[in-house]
């Protein structure tokens, strides 16, 4: 299906992001293309979501603008490539552009600490923690070593941390000292962010300032710091200094009155106060950490401020040392992501307010090391590999603490899955091979994670790490309850179910434990045994559950080979489609030589055909060269 074009009404905008081009021409395949349409509209068609917004540009052109589904399921209000959506945690971008923005002034110090700028904050005392489990409590108090910093707020070090359960999204920690954020510092609506931050004040840290990574409120609190610095309220400031020079017409903490035909509908029930998705109204609590909505070509334009170093169409915004200083990792190697102890086998590191890519072979980011991206919990994302000049945004609107892992896995895919790859000519003569030689190449293919090679995914092993499949997980008072576990993963094969409460892990219970404190317990050596003590819905008595960690599965692209008819056909088996081979569907390839055969039609993918020493054969390789994907040969 055809890109399609975005028009925008008032003032001059660069085509280059307005209207679609021709994707051959920037390096995509139409036909690859078609096919993430045609993944997105089967998504829209089960409901959930009903609708999303996807945009792909490259080399600073639009290439893919495509609304799919409904803004409004009930109303049968179709998705517009305008429609507007509640950003989530996306807001943070924005927020960290913004106080950078001060830093290029002169006005604001990265290393200063937050307490210069607002005094509220001084003197902040730091939950103590056991010193054999690590766990926070709130008996007793001790003085921060170092104050915190408006370099901490931005890269999560701050010993800050988001409340539970009062605030909306509780998967970040269940300790008391996170309730406790929800009762003496709430976000209200009927507030502004002064008062909010004067509340944080009278709180503990729970970590030490720059020593553990937590996700928190510091971005809601460097808001409050860009109003002390700047002399202005956050939106005003966002509007002059941001939106307005960055022509980002529909961006902002509200919907106004003659825009809100186009603003997405919330399915389900309405989660907790603060982001109730009532956007509809002026607000007086600017969240910088979850406040803002936006539209696709909006947050595109902001994408590509960034990838061009700071400037888009002549508005300069940030100077090119800091874009490169923000979207670069900022923890060091003892400070691991999402306090997972197998941090750096992620390959995802934190800049100044984006997660980043720091290994070649995996990372939960996209693209090529020095890529950059993050998402909210509302079911946004985008993501940005300077490599390929390529950017990625995906919109849509689903009730929060939902799994949205499984869209962000496709809108990571599908784009660099249509990737064209370069030509080669046609063999000059052609090869004949008997129906015996052709079954030496039968056999399935393991491609590991990766759909293109320009996004490698291998498998997940390194440093001993075993997995569970307990990726989806929620803090809950008593311990964590499983959202869902990963289909075919050891812990569901074990018989772990949706809606399960862990409360103990390895006989150590983990009621009051954050959740980072928790995948602690869980994160484990390969091989390793784990048991979980569950309580089931609808079940009187606890239940014990034991398994071993497991390597992580590589298996995301497979091809099944065989000889039929006198020909070879290459079938894709595992989750993804890859280059000429549809899921489900048999390609005959033609022979270019012995062991390389090629698809005469489509994008003309080649596959060679790997021996050992033996002169048997071993594995696979998608169009060798420099943009080759190589698969080992399962029988």
């Amino acid at each position: 299906m055809a890109a399609l074009t975005l028009c925008l009404a008032g003032t001059a905008i660069a085509d280059d992001l307005q209207t679609a081009g021709d994707p051959e021409s920037l390096g995509f395949s139409a036909r690859r293309l078609a096919r993430m349409t045609s993944w997105f509209e089967s998504q829209t068609r089960k409901g959930d979501p009903s609708g999303f917004v996807v945009a792909i540009a490259r080399g600073g052109k639009l290439a893919y603008l495509q609304p799919t589904g409904f803004a409004d399921h009930d109303r049968k209000i179709p998705m517009r490539p305008d429609s507007i959506f509640r950003i989530g945690s996306m807001s943070k971008q924005i927020t960290s552009v913004a106080t950078m923005i001060l830093v290029d002034d002169g006005k604001l110090e990265l290393d200063a600490p937050v307490a210069q700028y607002l005094p509220e904050l001084r003197d902040m005392q730091v939950v103590k923690k056991d010193p054999v489990t690590g766990d926070a409590t709130l008996i007793e108090l001790e003085p921060a070593r170092r104050a915190m910093t408006i370099r901490d707020l931005l890269r999560n070090t701050s010993g800050l941390v988001y409340a539970s359960p009062d605030y909306a999204d509780p998967g970040f920690g269940n300790a008391a000292i996170h309730a406790l954020y929800g009762v003496k510092a709430p976000m209200r609506r009927d507030k502004t962010i002064a008062p909010f931050v004067a509340s944080v004040g009278t709180l503990p840290l729970v970590h030490q300032p720059g020593e553990v990574w937590e996700y928190s409120i510091g971005y809601d609190v460097l808001g409050r710091v860009i109003e002390a610095v700047s002399g202005q309220p956050f939106d005003q400031f966002l509007q002059s200094r941001l939106f307005a020079p960055l022509r980002m017409v529909d961006t902002g903490f509200h919907v106004p009155e003659d825009k809100l035909s186009r603003l997405v509908a919330l399915p389900g029930a309405q989660p907790a106060p603060l982001t109730d998705g009532d956007v509809g109204k002026p607000q007086t609590f600017f969240s910088g950490g979850g406040g803002i909505v936006s539209t696709v070509p909006d947050f595109l334009r902001f994408c590509q401020m960034l990838l061009n170093g700071g400037e888009l169409d002549g508005a300069r915004i940030l100077k090119p040392e800091t874009v490169r200083l923000m979207t670069t990792n900022s923890l060091p190697p003892d400070i691991h992501l999402a306090g997972h102890e197998a941090g750096p086998a992620y390959g995802t590191g934190w800049g100044l307010g984006f997660a980043v890519r720091t290994n070649p072979d995996f990372s939960w980011i996209p693209g090529a090391v020095g890529s950059y991206n993050w998402q909210g919990s509302w079911g946004t994302f985008f993501s940005v590999d300077p490599a390929q000049k390529l950017i990625l945004v995906m919109m849509m609107q689903r009730p929060q603490h939902s799994v949205n892992g499984f869209y962000f896995n496709a809108i990571r895919r599908l784009p660099y899955a249509a990737l064209k790859v370069p030509e080669v000519s046609a063999p000059t003569a052609s090869t004949q091979l008997n129906p015996r030689e052709l079954t030496e190449y039968a056999g399935r293919y393991d491609f590991g994670g990766s759909t293109s090679s320009l996004d490698k995914q291998t498998a997940l092993l390194v440093d001993g790490y075993g997995w569970t499949g307990l990726e989806s997980v929620v803090a809950d008072t008593d311990g964590i309850r499983v959202i869902k576990p990963v289909d075919g993963g050891p812990a569901a094969r074990a018989g772990v179910m949706a809606g399960d409460l862990i409360t103990a892990i390895d006989d150590r219970s983990i009621k009051g434990l954050a959740l980072e404190a928790a995948f602690r317990r869980i994160s484990g050596p390969f091989n390793a045994p784990i048991k979980l003590k569950i309580i089931r819905q609808k079940q009187t008595d606890p239940l014990v559950i034991a398994f071993a960690r497991e390597a992580a599965p590589s298996h995301s692209v497979e091809l099944q080979v065989r000889a039929a008819d006198g020909k070879l056909v290459v079938e894709a088996t595992g989750t993804w489609s890859i280059l000429d081979f549809d899921k489900g569907q048999a390609t005959p390839v033609a022979v270019r030589s012995k062991d390389e055969f090629q698809v005469e039609s489509g994008d003309h993918t080649r596959i060679a055909f790997v021996r050992d020493t033996t002169g048997k054969v071993s594995g696979a390789v998608l169009n060798p060269g420099p943009r080759e994907q190589r698969g080992a040969l399962a029988r």
